[in-house]
């Protein structure tokens, strides 16, 4: 148990370590996402890395392809750096064609994401492998846990536990019972997952799940960077 509880400290180290890497430059985030429970279609947002291709309707001479620096930003012709992280595609065009008002006439953008920067997630808990996953496009907490080698005899898989960090960096607990997901009886109840979000199976019962997430990020983890990264 001790040896299983250092693997999944250390992975969680290393994802805040890469976290804290990228977000050195407290790029703004978006509003903080809906409590999980029921269905989410939070929209895609802009990470750190990501490629971009944005495209002109009626000014093509102007399309590139660009990627999100470390600080967040994008650099582009004819206005220089904007803001892109934390953005979704569709933020991000309404903030280009006002700024790109000024330059053209008539400016009608178009976000498309080409590569994904391939953030990663943690789960950690009653699963047969604890640890750092890779985060794909529309991975769900169920689909995570599968990943992580599945639940083990001893997982409480009504109280599973998403911390995800809000708008203010700090990190809040939300209770998901994965019941009705992985018996098929209400798949569109999983969670879609966010970078950097974290995924922890219970072995007993949560009464309150913030205490949980201080007990369990800022004193049982040897990790100091967590509230900054948050």
């Amino acid at each position: 148990m001790k040896l299983r509880w250092s693997v999944g400290c250390s992975a969680l180290a290393l994802l805040l370590s890469l976290a804290s890497c990228s977000q050195s430059a407290k790029v703004p985030l978006a509003p903080p996402p809906p409590a999980p429970g029921s269905q989410l279609s939070e929209p895609y947002r802009l990470q750190i890395g990501d490629l971009l291709a944005i495209k002109f309707y009626r000014n093509p001479e102007l399309n590139e392809e660009v990627t999100i620096r470390p600080d967040g930003m994008i650099s582009l012709q004819l206005i220089g750096a904007v803001r892109a992280a934390g953005l979704s595609p569709e933020e991000l065009n309404a903030a280009l064609a006002k700024q790109y008002a000024r330059e053209v006439t008539d400016a009608q953008v178009t976000t498309i994401v080409r590569e994904t920067a391939g953030q990663r997630v943690y789960i950690g808990g009653e699963v047969a492998r604890p640890g750092l996953i890779t985060l794909r496009g529309g991975l769900t907490a169920f689909q995570a846990v599968q990943e992580a080698g599945g639940f083990l005899k001893s997982a409480r898989v009504s109280e599973v536990v998403l911390i995800r960090r809000d708008a203010s960096y700090q990190p809040k607990g939300h209770i998901i019972d994965i019941r009705p997901v992985r018996s098929g009886e209400r798949s569109e109840a999983d969670v879609a997952l966010q970078p950097y979000d974290i995924v922890f199976v219970p072995r007993s019962k949560i009464s309150n799940v913030n205490l949980f997430v201080e007990m369990y990020i800022r004193n049982n983890l040897p990790i100091q960077q967590w509230p900054a990264f948050f």
